[in-house]
This record gives structure tokens, sequence and C-alpha cells, in this order.
């Protein structure tokens, strides 16, 4: 009699999961509080609209690729990959535009327009932070560190000592870099995963690096057509996923994880799968101590957090096509207006991910214009001072819009705003439980990463399992995914001993 799992929270993490133990044979039920399945990797759609709410980078489509081979079937019948060039458009608040094409003979040309010294750095600090990347793949991101021996090896710490992450991202680009905008557009990036670079370690100057080797894709219909794809899966493969159902409490009995209290009754299963924010899961889920084990609220509220993030969404009249899918506006006082996320302020001249889908994907849009999220960081709810009303959201909607009307050929969007929405950290809080509205989760330090992020596996309660954000190997749909498979591996693996 094959096992019964429920798994709380269909977000990327819990899907992903749950389509790996179906192909194994496990019976699965997901509770989604929500009535959209997806978490944060979710969709608004209006008339003339289809918003990605908060995913859009996507990197590394050979983690999207292989959920779909690793149930024998062919990702080419759910989803259509478009391949993005340049993968950025880069403006500069003096009006200068640049693109970076993943062709290297363009790009050489670019940067050498810059300076050669510079082109050479910019292919120094790639080949360096790659190296970086195949280290941290193959001995970190892919391998669980459930265990002290799996990352307290002379092999790990060797290879860990190799990559020698204790710089912060900004002095690590700094030796290679000596123009500031192009140390700026790299730092932006390394900031994707909710920390400072002026801060955190520099192993997440890979991001910058596997975008420019590796390319960034686009998915046709957005993000959510991965979710999509998952959905149909999980039903194919006989899996249930019940929404607008909350999970209350985690249920426990003789070192057991025995069932889930929702508003409907006790649902009892073999197997607890809590794709829940950890964070949150232990504060809210869990009710008695002794199965929190060491998290308990004083641990947490001891824990580091990432920031968080607003989005504005606007749907416009007419196309702007001075702007590519994945846009940088970087704007004076860089280190000041990005540091303000991490400082409890907001920032007074923000700089903007812009990302415009439409510009290559008419399906977001069935009007004759575009739709773009425009992102910038901002504190997490721990910070108090700001209050996310509508003031606030007015104030940050206006310095957008100012930074936005100064970027060339876009001086008259405001007037073209035909549709426009938000998302805050107190949204994030509140339709996805994200622990203090962060956008991120457990920010990943080098403290709090690898054997030293939440295990997967319960220590108390030995069928009980965590998958998401906050554990390893972090933040990101990539990851989330290699999360994933690393939890299901240790699931496999506790039902056959």
């Amino acid at each position: 009699m094959s096992k019964k799992v429920i798994i709380i929270g269909a977000g990327i993490g819990g899907l992903s999961t749950a389509l790996r133990l179906l192909k194994n044979g496990y019976e699965v039920e997901i509770y989604e509080k929500n009535e959209k399945i997806g978490g944060r990797v979710n969709i608004i759609e209006t008339n003339n609209f289809r918003f990605d709410l908060s995913a859009s980078i996507l990197m590394l489509p050979n983690c999207f690729k292989e959920i779909f081979s690793y149930v024998d079937k062919d990702y080419r019948d759910y989803l259509e990959f478009i391949e993005i060039d340049p993968i950025y458009r880069l403006f500069l608040a003096d009006k200068t535009t640049i693109d970076f094409n993943k062709n290297i003979s363009t790009l050489v040309k670019t940067l050498e327009h810059i300076s050669k010294a510079d082109s050479l750095g910019y292919f120094k600090f790639t080949s360096d932070a790659y190296e970086k990347y195949l280290i941290a793949n193959k001995y970190f991101l892919k391998i669980s560190q459930e265990t002290s021996k799996k990352f307290f090896n002379t092999k790990t710490l060797t290879k860990a000592f190799k990559i020698h992450t204790l710089t912060n991202t900004y002095a690590y680009i700094s030796k290679y870099i000596k123009n500031e905008k192009l140390r700026e557009f790299l730092s932006f990036q390394s900031m994707y995963v909710g920390i400072s670079p002026f801060d955190g370690p520099n192993i997440y100057t890979l991001v910058p690096a596997v975008s420019q080797l590796y390319g960034l894709w686009h998915l046709k219909g957005g993000m959510y057509s991965f979710i999509n794809a998952l959905s149909v899966l999980i039903n194919e493969f006989g899996g249930t996923i019940k929404t607008g159902i909350a999970v209350e409490e985690i249920l426990f009995s003789n070192d057991k994880a025995i069932g889930v209290k929702t508003p409907n009754g006790i649902e009892k299963a073999d197997i607890i799968i809590c794709n829940a924010d950890f964070p949150y899961a232990m504060k809210s889920l869990i009710k008695e101590s002794y199965y929190k084990d060491i998290y308990t609220d004083k641990k947490l509220s001891e824990m580091k957090y990432s920031c968080s993030t607003f989005i504005l969404y606007l749907g416009l009249k007419k196309r702007y096509p001075q702007l590519g899918v994945h846009n940088i506006y970087l704007c004076t006082n860089f280190k000041e207006n990005i540091e303000a996320a991490f400082k409890g302020t907001l920032p007074v001249n923000p700089p903007l991910y812009i990302y415009c889908p439409s510009r290559i994907d008419r399906s977001m849009v069935k009007n004759d214009g575009d739709c773009m999220n425009i992102m910038l960081r901002v504190p997490n709810l721990f910070f108090t001072d700001i209050v996310w009303n509508a003031h606030t959201m007015d104030l940050l909607t206006n310095k957008i819009l100012k930074e936005l009307k100064s970027i060339k050929g876009l001086e008259d969007i405001e007037e073209n705003i035909e549709y426009k929405n938000y998302l805050t950290p107190q949204d994030m809080k509140a339709k996805f439980n994200a622990y203090g509205g962060t956008a991120f989760g457990l920010s990943p330090t080098l403290t709090q990463t690898n054997y030293f992020r939440p295990h997967f596996k319960s220590s108390v309660a030995d069928n009980l399992f965590f998958v998401g954000s906050s554990l390893h190997p972090g933040p990101g749909v990539s990851l989330v995914l290699n999360s994933g498979r690393l939890v299901t591996e240790e699931i496999i693996k506790s039902s056959t001993n």
C-alpha cells in the first residue's frame, strides 16, 4: 500500500515535490490556503494584461526542464522557452543606454566602448565567478546538507575555502572592474537573493556570471505557465490539490507528525511536507515547543532575514520599444539607495528593475500596449517605522514614475497608464504567510547557508519534512526546484530505511 503524503502549500517547492513523489508511487494531497496555486510564483490577470506576480528572471532552464524528464514527459508539450537577447538593457541617470548581449563579439564591442581595461576585467570576473558556480553547484547546491558529515569533511571544506566568499559582493567585483556603473550593474544582479551587495558574501556574484554565460529565458505566457504545467502533471499522476483550505496546525504524536488540522477537520497522513515559509511554520503551525526543536520564537527572532520588495504593475496603452525584457535603471547615489532596504528606510532615488515581457511575448497583452513590473527592494516588516498604507504606496509610485520618465522615450508613460496595481511587504505576509513580509525568506548569509540553513527533515519528528526558499540551497525558483529534488531524495531514503 502506498504511503499518503500531505503537502502544506502549493508553491513551487510543494508542487515540484508532489510531482516527484507521485512518480515514485506515493499518494499525495496538497492543501493551499489561497484559491490560486503557485504561492509567490503567481499571476495577475486583467481584461488586457497578464503580469507575473513576482518571479521573472529565468536562469538555468535545465532546472525547469529536468522535472519533466524525471516524470518521463517532454517539456515541449507543456512549455515554450524563448531566449532573451540582450539579456539586460541598462539605463543610466545620464541618459546612457547599454545593452548586455549574450553574443560575445557584440558584448566585447559594448565593453570596449566603456574601456578596454574594463572589458578585460569583465571577462576575468565572469571567468572567476563561473568557477565559483561550478564548485558551488557540484559540492553544495545539488548536494543535501542534512548531516554534518556532508559539510564538515576535507573535500567539502577545501572547496568552500577555494571559493573564498568572505569579501562582500561589491568589493569582489571592484577587484576586476573600475567603471563605477559597471560595478553597480553587476552588484545589482547579485542582490536578487535579497541580501545587500555591500554586506553579503560574494558567492552571489555567480548570478550575473550565470546570466551572462547561460543566458536568460522567458516562458511564453509568463512564469505562471510553469505552475500550470506542474498542476496538469500532478492531476495526470493522480495527485490532489485542494485550494481555499488553510492548514492551521501540524499534529504530532509519539515523535511523529500524524496529520494536519484545517477548518474542515483533521486530515491524517504517513508523511507531512511543509512548503509554508519555514519561520512562519515554526512559529504558527507547530504549537508544541518540543517539536520546534531549536527554532523557538527566541531563535527565530535572532535569525537574519532578507529584505522585501515593492512591485508596481503597469498596464500601458502604447508600446515602448526603448525597453528590453529585463531592464535595470541605475540612479544616482547607488550605495545609499541600495542599503536603505537593509537599514529600514525607503530609497530617495530608487534603482529599478523593470520587467517588460510584452517586448517579446504578445500573449501577455491583449491591447496594443505593453505590460511591465517595476520592482525595488524595500525593508521587511521587522522595520516598523514604515506603514504600508495608501500614502506610502503613492509616495513610492511617484518616485518610480519620476525615474521612469527620465528614461529617453518614456517621458509620456504616466499618461498612458491603463491599469495600475501594487505588491507590498504587507501583501507578502498576508497572502503568502511570508514571515516578516520578506521576499526571500531567511537571508542567505554565510552562517545561514548549506549545513547551517534549516534542514529538510525534522530532527524530532522523523516523518516531517520542509521545502522552500528558507531551506537549502536557498531562494529563487531554480534553487527551490533543487530543494524539491533533494527533499524527495531524503523522503525516499527515509522510507526505505
